[in-house]
Parts: structure tokens; C-alpha cells; sequence
């Protein structure tokens, strides 16, 4: 049976300003603002975790976390100040109401102005980096957040934010908690920090206004410093833009801000909250200072994911809803063909398929498990086909090209934005899932096929041995002939049915620890530990009692 979601105690989206905020911490509760950003983007991976860990927090009572929406490199509109400004106060709900929706604007497109003034704004959007690297050299760095209260638009909230990760039953959990607003883009921040590196050894952030807030936790190095009385947490998912930069889009500006943000974050002594301890080991390669401050919390696993029974007839059917719409990723057919074309290759009585779950980018190593699918079908198996879960990345051609010739014939198919639900049955029904990444910061995959009750084939990788321990069976990621001796192993050998038994089983078990109810502890148990530590450095009376009932925190 499905998991629910339960609201909060005493939470309503009525206005937070930073003297609530701070009476939030008084009362006993931590005051958290996460970054959602990523939430912004895809369905999987970080942003997936930036959904599952909003809506986790929202579950901790000791906890009263709000998110801040910020765009990559749009300009958003500001929404009402923090602060209480004299000329705020004359504001009228309606007028209020107007900011608000001209934040959603500015999302998509720039707000309604007069022609001299959207002639202005152009001009001040084409040298905001510039202006920004200069404010933050000469001191004048701040950026200052704005309020967005959520009680109208929660539609908004839900389906921009949230609803590609979360069930509806969520909905009023999340869309409940109010929003901040930073109008500087993200990516204009980071370039800040990369162009003053031309008259200084290190970057220079902005800092970001973030008084009355006990923690900001970032979604990956964050290019600013922040208030002094807020503890400063970034959530670590790996370390592959310096490790495997050859790997990564937009090479040399993802490694670079990648890379100097977290050495700053670093310096300013933020803690990280690792989602796997291989991706802590990779911080401390790099940043041996870090250790004191480095924690390994393991993502949680969304609850869409649970065992149910096979529904074998339901495949062909979400195959055919879900596939990938792009022009390299389907066959030609005219459309008369098309129906025949799929009754013949999607037939329920005969669909067995190997399913990998993932971008389609280099690091996700699809040539490998295409070529080992290849020699399975060649000298095992000539009807198992090969369903493909992910968006297009970069750095593809190869992929796409090796796959259009086996599109063509029916026996690939590519899928996108398949819902959790769907995703589900693909995992249960699968022959196996496999996750054949050359590096990883905790691959969500899977674990949420073993929660689907389904098989797991994954590379001997780190990070995999770490996360799914025995619940898998393992492979050299660059060796063809590895990849399918497993699969072999695992379907066609002697004891195929048995070992499968076995993996199902120990997944299941496996599984269960990255399900919310085990991994919320820890993050609550975290925070009160950084809270403490935070106010003992300032030197807030009171605290040192907090700080030695949590000295038995381990980062695990």
C-alpha cells in the first residue's frame, strides 16, 4: 500500500518575515530556507532531491523550512521586502497580489513595462555580471531576497516546483510553505566570483541577505557567502565536474564555478551534507579541511516507489504514452503504419526488457549496456528488447546513432517524462533494471526499482557497492563481456529464477533504508547539531547544552 503524506502541525502560509523567522527558532523550532532552484528543471536526480528534501523537512516538527526560488539565468521580479519598508506599507492586497504574480512572470518572460523603462532594463540585464563583480569587489555585495507568499497561487507552486517528483496528496504539504525570491540568477553569481578571480588569487562572492534564518541549505556549491548568525549548509552530490570534467556540459564554466564555489564554501567553513559517503571521500581528496564539517545523509527514496503486483498488460500501454518525441528517437513511420508497427513489437505475451533509467549524457555509460544488449540478443535472447527512461542530454550523438537502428526495428524504445506511477510498473515488470554509471553521487535508480520489487544489475562502482550493498549484481563498467556475463548470470543462468528471488528480496530490504521515516532523523538530528555549533560560535548564551546532547551525532 502507497505511503501518505501528513501536513504538518501549525503550519499555515501566512507571511514570514525575518522577526517571525527568529521567533520560529525562539519557540524551539529551526528556521531552514532550502534552495530550489533545481526543482525548476528536470525530473530526476537533484532535482528530484531538492523536491523529496522539501517535502521532508516540511515533515520534521522541529523544523520550519521555507524555499527560495531562484532561476539559472533569468532575472526574476521581486516580491514583497523582508523588512517593513514605509513604502510598503501602503500596499494594498491587490497590489501585493500583483508583485507576486509578476515574480511567475518573470519565469518565462520579463514583466510588463513601459517601453523606456523595458529599454532601461535591457541594458542593466546585459551588464548586471559586470556590475555585480564590481559592487561585490568594493563591498557593496549584498543580495537581498524578497517574499512570495503562496496562498493564491499554489497551482503555480505545485506544478512548477513540485509536481514532477510528488504524488497530489502532497500537494497542500508543500505548496503551504511560503517562498523568498532571489533576483540575481544564479549563474550571474557564479560569473561574479570566476571574473574577479582577474585582480584576486581567490573569487569573491556576493553575500546573501539571510538574517533571521538559523540554515540555508544549498543544492550544490553556492556562489555567496551568507549571514552571520546562519549556519551554512550545502548539499554535496558529487564531486564529477573536477573529477570527470570531460563528462560534463558546458566543460570549463561547470568545472570553474563548480570548483571555486566549493572552495570558498569551503573557507567560510559551511558543512556538507553528502548524499553518499563515496561522495564525502571525493570532497576530502580535495578539501582535507573539510572533514569536520562533512556528514554523509543518503537521499530519500520517493514514495511513489513500493511493491505491488506485476501488470504486465500495462506496459505496452505506457510505452506508447511515453515515448520520447524527438526526432532522432523514433522510427519513421507513416502513420497508417503505426499501429501495426507497435501491436507487433510491444505484444504483452512476448515484451521482455532490460530498463535503464537515466540522461542521456557520457557518464551514464549507455554504449556499454547497448553493446552487452547486443550480444544478448545475438547469442541468448533475440527477443529482449531495450526500454530507455531519460531526457536527451549532451555530448549524445553516439548513443542516439547507435540506438535509431534498433528503434527502427521495434526492439528499442525511448521513453520521457514518465510519470512516478508509470515508472513503477516499468521497474516491477522489467527482466532487469540496469545502471551501468561510470560515477555517481548515489543513483537513484536503483533503489527505486528494488523498492518496486523489481532486479538490479548495476557497475562496480563505488558509490553502487556503497548504496545497494548485496541487492545487486555487479559488473566491470568498461568491459561489454561483463555487462553480459551478469546479465546472463542473472536471467538465463542455471539458477536464474533463484538469484532473482534473492535480489528482489535483499532489495527490498535494502531499499527500506532510504525511505523517508529513517533517513528524517538524521536530518533533523543533523541540523539541531549545526544550529547549536552556529550559535556557540557566536556566542549565544544557552546553547552549550543543545551542543553536548547532540555530541553523538555520526555522519552516518
Amino acid at each position: 500500500m502507497q505511503p501518505t503524506a501528513t501536513t504538518p502541525k501549525s503550519e499555515s502560509a501566512a507571511p514570514i518575515d525575518t522577526a517571525t523567522a527568529a521567533g520560529q527558532a525562539r519557540a524551539g523550532r529551526i528556521s531552514v530556507l532550502l534552495e530550489m532552484r533545481p526543482a525548476l528543471e528536470g525530473f530526476a536526480g537533484i532535482p528530484q532531491e531538492t523536491r523529496l528534501l522539501f517535502r521532508g523537512l516540511r515533515m520534521i516538527d522541529s523544523v520550519h523550512v521555507e524555499g527560495m526560488i531562484q532561476a539559472s539565468i533569468r532575472i526574476l521580479a521581486r516580491g514583497i521586502p523582508l523588512e517593513k519598508r514605509w513604502r510598503m506599507r501602503k500596499l494594498t492586497e491587490a497590489r501585493k497580489i500583483n508583485r507576486y504574480s509578476r515574480v511567475i512572470v518573470s519565469l518565462a518572460e520579463g514583466p510588463f513595462r513601459a517601453p523606456f523603462a523595458r529599454f532601461v532594463q535591457g541594458i542593466l540585464n546585459s551588464f548586471s555580471t559586470a556590475a555585480l563583480t564590481l559592487r561585490t569587489m568594493v563591498g557593496l555585495r549584498t543580495v537581498r531576497l524578497s517574499r512570495f507568499e503562496t496562498e493564491y497561487f499554489r497551482d503555480f507552486v505545485w506544478r512548477t516546483v513540485f509536481a514532477k517528483t510528488l504524488p497530489a496528496a502532497d500537494f497542500d504539504l508543500v505548496t503551504s510553505a511560503n517562498q523568498r525570491i532571489c533576483s540575481v540568477p544564479w549563474k550571474t553569481m557564479h560569473m561574479a566570483g570566476l571574473y574577479s578571480l582577474t585582480s584576486s588569487s581567490s573569487p569573491i562572492y556576493p553575500r546573501l541577505e539571510t538574517k533571521g534564518i538559523d540554515v540555508f541549505i544549498a543544492q550544490t556549491p553556492y556562489p555567496a557567502r551568507i549571514s552571520r548568525d546562519t549556519a551554512f549548509v550545502v548539499r554535496y552530490h558529487d564531486a564529477l565536474p573536477v573529477f570527470m570534467p570531460h563528462t560534463i556540459p558546458e566543460k570549463s564554466t561547470h568545472q570553474a564555478t563548480h570548483f571555486y564555489a566549493l572552495m570558498d564554501n569551503v573557507k567560510a567553513g559551511a558543512w556538507f551534507a553528502c548524499v553518499s559517503e563515496a561522495t564525502r571521500q571525493d570532497l576530502l581528496k580535495l578539501f582535507p579541511e573539510a572533514a569536520p564539517h562533512a556528514v554523509t545523509i543518503h537521499n530519500m527514496v520517493s514514495h511513489h516507489y513500493f511493491a505491488e503486483e506485476p501488470a504486465p498488460l500495462r506496459v505496452p500501454l505506457i510505452i506508447r504514452a511515453r515515448l520520447y518525441q524527438h526526432e532522432s528517437l523514433v522510427p519513421k513511420l507513416r502513420l497508417r503504419d503505426k499501429e501495426a508497427f507497435y501491436q507487433r513489437h510491444l505484444a504483452p505475451e512476448k515484451l521482455r526488457y532490460l530498463l535503464i533509467v537515466s540522461t542521456i549524457e557520457p557518464r551514464k555509460n549507455h554504449l556499454r549496456l547497448l553493446a552487452a544488449w547486443e550480444v544478448i540478443k545475438a547469442e541468448t535472447d533475440p527477443d529482449l528488447k531495450l526500454v530507455v527512461v531519460g531526457t536527451l542530454g549532451w555530448d549524445n550523438d553516439a548513443v542516439t546513432r547507435g540506438f535509431k537502428s534498433w528503434i527502427e526495428r521495434g526492439q528499442l524504445f525511448s521513453l520521457n517524462e514518465v510519470p512516478s506511477a508509470d515508472l513503477r510498473i516499468l521497474y516491477r515488470n522489467a527482466a532487469a533494471t540496469v545502471c551501468p554509471s561510470l560515477g555517481e553521487g548515489f543513483d537513484f535508480s536503483g533503489v527505486e526499482a528494488m523498492a518496486s520489487d523489481g532486479v538490479v544489475i548495476s557497475s562496480d562502482i563505488p558509490v553502487h557497492r556503497e548504496v545497494y550493498c548485496d541487492a545487486s549484481e555487479y559488473f566491470d563498467p568498461y568491459s561489454t563481456s561483463s555487462l553480459a556475463g551478469a546479465i546472463r548470470n542473472v536471467l538465463y543462468g542455471a539458477d536464474a529464477q533463484q538469484r532473482q528471488e534473492i535480489l528482489r528480496a535483499r532489495g527490498r530490504e535494502i531499499s527500506r533504508r532510504y525511505l523517508p521515516e529513517n533517513i528524517l532523523p538524521k536530518w533533523d538530528a543533523f541540523l539541531q547539531r549545526v544550529v547549536a555549533e552556529q550559535r556557540r560560535v557566536n556566542g549565544v548564551p544557552g546553547t552549550a547544552g543543545r551542543r553536548e546532547a547532540q555530541a553523538h551525532i555520526t555522519s552516518t
